[in-house]
């Protein structure tokens, strides 16, 4: 029913729209797909060469219907999916005028810093590592892995901003990616449900030689819960808002004992 999907219908306001956009376009190509194939089969079968026949049939032959036929179907097809795909994403891309929740996230090599506006108080911050591997391993220590805290039920808005590369915001079940890419400024907007739990992030863009440690989680959380986090980011000093100049190849920063090559970043 979701097209196998990875999401759960109602995480968020979009997630059921993009199920829908999908499900829909498969079954028509589907139904496109059947016919085709009927088709290619029923002529096979019919124009074969029969016992006896010799030569070449006839290789040019007209028939105007059929010709028009086979020519509008696909342009309406087209004209169709297009339709259904911007009005979609038009609705995904609409602002939020004020939303619940704002977070800046920059994307860096390869890692991510998550930035919490609060309103009338300073905002605070998460500022990560790259993901590491279990010592003589290849299994990802999930510790290492950051997370981006979310309420349920509010609306969000998120600013995508990148400290060096072009990167992409992924959250797999929410059904959308954006691109971070230098200079320029992106946003998400969308409305989290009653669904909570734990969800996977990554960048969905190749980005170095550690893209694919680019991870993250997505935690949504009781509103409740995600304001206590906030308090414990300030209780930690994370407060302001971390150097938007800061080069990630260069942190100062990071778990005791470890140095910039241990880090990877």
């Amino acid at each position: 029913m979701q097209g196998w999907l990875p999401s759960t219908p109602g995480l968020t306001n979009h997630v059921d729209r993009v199920v829908g956009l999908w499900t829909t376009s498969w079954i028509v190509l589907l139904a496109v797909g059947v016919i085709v194939w009927f088709l290619m089969l029923w002529a096979a079968v019919v124009y074969r060469r029969r016992k006896g026949q010799i030569g070449l049939p006839a290789q040019l032959r007209y028939n105007m219907p059929i010709e028009i036929f086979f020519t509008t179907v696909p342009v309406i097809l087209v004209l169709g999916f297009f339709a259904f795909t911007a009005r979609d994403q038009a609705a995904i891309e609409q602002p939020i005028e004020d939303p619940d929740v704002q977070i800046t996230v920059y994307g860096k090599r390869w890692a991510w810093d998550f930035v919490y506006e609060r309103d009338g108080q300073d905002s605070v911050y998460y500022e990560s590592i790259q993901a590491l591997n279990v010592p003589g391993s290849m299994e990802i220590d999930e510790d290492t892995i950051p997370t981006l805290y979310l309420p349920s039920n509010s609306s969000v808005e998120i600013t995508l901003e990148s400290r060096d590369v072009a990167h992409s915001f992924w959250i797999v079940e929410f059904l959308y990616k954006k691109d971070m890419l230098p200079g320029v400024t992106n946003y998400m907007y969308f409305e989290t449900g009653d669904v909570e739990g734990v969800f996977t992030g990554k960048c969905a863009e190749l980005c170095g030689e550690y893209h694919s440690m680019m991870l993250f989680n997505v935690e949504i959380v009781p509103p409740e819960e995600y304001q206590d986090y906030l308090d414990e980011l300030e209780a930690q000093g994370n407060v302001g808002h971390p150097d938007s100049d800061l080069n990630p190849l260069q942190p100062t920063w990071g778990p005791e004992g470890t140095d910039n090559e241990e880090l990877g970043n």
